[in-house]
């Protein structure tokens, strides 16, 4: 892979849980990855609710801060090389938008130039509980190519703290890029010993 391509798009869309998208962009940070971020008007109102970040310190933790009304950004274009997208977390509006390809906001847009170049899109739906209408939507999504993961924690890693239930859901997403966060605990099942 060329070091031009060597980005990921990280998309912060108005669902609770804005600490998936904060962890993500720090994690990318520090495994030298270029981050290029959008966040939606929702989302700058979870920041507030939910973090003691400013919007301006959100922004810093990204190589690039795309605004979401800037339909000409780069990451709107298929000719821009990107590992792909992450929406973490990913409204239902969000998701919606997505799958019907409205490219009203530059994250929808940047989404659709995602499946259309056949890149991988990580869609971290924070919603429950979902009606048949949301089931479906998210079946259209995965057979357009993008891969729904639920924010869910695991217990089988025995977490100790809301940091470790975070950084795991935060390493799986990852996985899906081949990225490799060191922290997630992996499943093992150890041998009975006789």
């Amino acid at each position: 892979m060329s070091k031009s391509a060597n980005r990921i798009i990280v998309g912060i869309s108005g669902a609770s849980g804005i600490i998936y998208g904060i962890r993500m962009l720090e994690v990318l940070r520090a495994a030298g990855v270029e981050t290029h971020l959008v966040i939606s008007k929702a989302a700058e109102m979870t920041l507030a609710y939910e973090s003691d970040l400013k919007l301006k310190d959100l922004r810093e933790m990204a190589d690039v801060f795309h605004p979401q009304t800037d339909i000409g950004a780069s990451i709107s274009s298929g000719s821009f090389p990107t590992m792909g997208m992450v929406i973490a977390p990913c409204s239902i509006r969000t998701m919606s938008e997505i799958a019907t390809g409205i490219t009203g906001s530059l994250m929808s847009r940047a989404a659709d130039v995602v499946l259309k170049e056949r890149r991988r899109l990580v869609l971290a739906i924070r919603e429950t509980p979902l009606h048949t209408g949301h089931l479906r939507t998210m079946l259209q999504l995965s057979e357009m190519g993008a891969i729904i993961a639920p924010v869910m924690p695991a217990f089988y890693n025995r977490p100790q703290t809301l940091d470790d239930i975070v950084n795991h859901s935060v390493g799986r997403m990852l996985d899906l890029f081949g990225i490799d966060a060191d922290f997630v605990k992996r499943w093992k099942i150890e041998e009975a010993k006789d």
